[in-house]
């Protein structure tokens, strides 16, 4: 793989316009952010541009909402919901510097927005998904909205790692655009994921949950060559326990991935990679918050109980099999870490990576919103990454649009 051009590569960018391309798909409610991890990691290179003097224009996308046309005035109106307005006022906060908001993405607000910056100043633009060029399959209509986007800027940076395994305007066509370079966020994930991938340190443990093995099959399929254990929970790991013949009662389970399952399985055997499954569950009788529930074997779940995270002897289990680890990747929750009756599963594997000397990656996603969730330092993980996705599809060994067009 080609090297990813650096800002320093930019040259002197003091009077210049910069487009940002961040990631501040942030957890929003009601206006309010539940999660400002995202933000905070755009930061650093935010920060770096603007004190070099550079006009930064921050551009990012925030859920996914729909555009519909509105007959009466004959013009686009975006679900106002996810407009990024909130996350300019935290973004402020945590760059210690005012931000300005243009309340298009390329329009009158964005041109007026950019030309009133001075050396060293902030702002974001709208939600690129409320124009549709953003994520258009078509090419000429994508490629129109870059071009638009492109003509704010004079440099590009791409740092929305979480994105870039899309082929999107902002990500993928803007920077064909523009000189460009990799911001430091994903040149820090991108040099993670290669020490993961080219030469880990061993043994080299994967920890995969969340709710659909269907979300992972790439995943397992790339790394039954390259890891040394491979421990699975979540929703996905009924699929393997009823792969193996045993009863799952109500648990989540897809009945479509149990060949592709057990080809896994077979795979691990032969090339000896050591597939470790839950022992027990916390089988419940709803999927509730407040539901009744008892520990049981996972080899014998009752057929009216659903498992909604793993059991006591599996926590115990999955930390002496990372104990002795030199690298860790982890991506997906152990079982329903929103409730905090099944979040034991989750906390147990995090802890477990925190009292690690291993080099320990937590993948992005639930996995990240978990740590954060259950009060977990941060900096108890070598990395946690902002990307999931993304970071899943890298392991996979896809190429992914938006670091191949910031490569040399």
């Amino acid at each position: 793989m080609s090297t990813l051009r650096t800002i320093d590569e930019l040259g002197d960018v003091r009077g210049k316009r910069v487009l940002v391309r961040s990631d501040l798909n942030v957890p929003l409610a009601d206006g309010v952010i539940g999660d400002d991890g995202r933000i905070r990691a755009s930061v650093p290179t935010i920060n770096e541009l603007a004190d070099q003097g550079a006009r930064v224009i921050v551009c990012a996308h925030l859920g996914r909402p729909t555009v519909f046309f509105e007959r009466a005035s004959g013009t686009t109106q975006p679900e106002t919901e996810f407009s990024l307005q909130p996350v300019a006022a935290r973004l402020g906060e945590l760059l210690g510097r005012d931000v300005r908001f243009a309340t298009d993405t390329v329009g009158e607000s964005a041109q007026a927005t950019v030309d009133g910056l001075a050396d060293g100043e902030v702002a974001l633009l709208e939600n690129l998904r409320f124009n549709a060029g953003e994520t258009s399959k078509d090419d000429a209509e994508r490629g129109a909205f870059a071009d638009a986007l492109a003509g704010l800027a004079e440099l590009y940076v791409g740092d929305g790692f979480g994105a870039v395994h899309r082929k999107h305007a902002s990500v993928y066509d803007v920077p064909q655009r523009l000189p460009h370079a990799a911001g430091g966020l994903v040149a820090a994930e991108v040099g993670v994921l290669k020490q993961l991938t080219e030469n880990p340190a061993r043994p080299y443990a994967v920890v995969l949950g969340g709710a659909k093995v269907s979300d992972k099959l790439g995943v397992i399929a790339n790394l039954l060559g390259k890891v040394d254990r491979l421990l699975i929970g979540g929703g996905m790991a009924y699929t393997f326990l009823k792969a193996q013949g045993h009863e799952v009662g109500n648990s989540l389970l897809q009945e479509d991935q149990l060949d592709q399952v057990r080809g896994f399985i077979e795979e691990a055997a032969k090339r000896d990679v050591e597939l470790v499954l839950p022992l027990d569950v916390l089988a419940a009788t709803e999927f509730a918050a407040d539901a009744p529930h008892e520990v049981v074997d996972a080899t014998a779940i009752p057929a009216d109980r659903e498992g909604l995270d793993i059991g006591p002897r599996t926590r115990e289990l999955f930390a002496g099999r990372l104990a002795d680890a030199r690298t860790v990747f982890w991506n997906g929750p152990m079982g329903v870490f929103e409730f905090d009756a099944f979040a034991g599963g989750t906390r147990a594997v995090a802890e477990a990576l925190i009292a690690s000397d291993a080099f320990t990656v937590v993948g992005g996603g639930d996995s990240a919103a978990a740590v954060r969730k259950l009060g977990l330092a941060e900096d108890g993980f070598s990395h946690i990454s902002t990307g999931g996705g993304a970071s899943l599809e890298y392991l996979e060994g896809k190429t992914l649009p938006g670091l191949a067009v910031l490569e040399d």
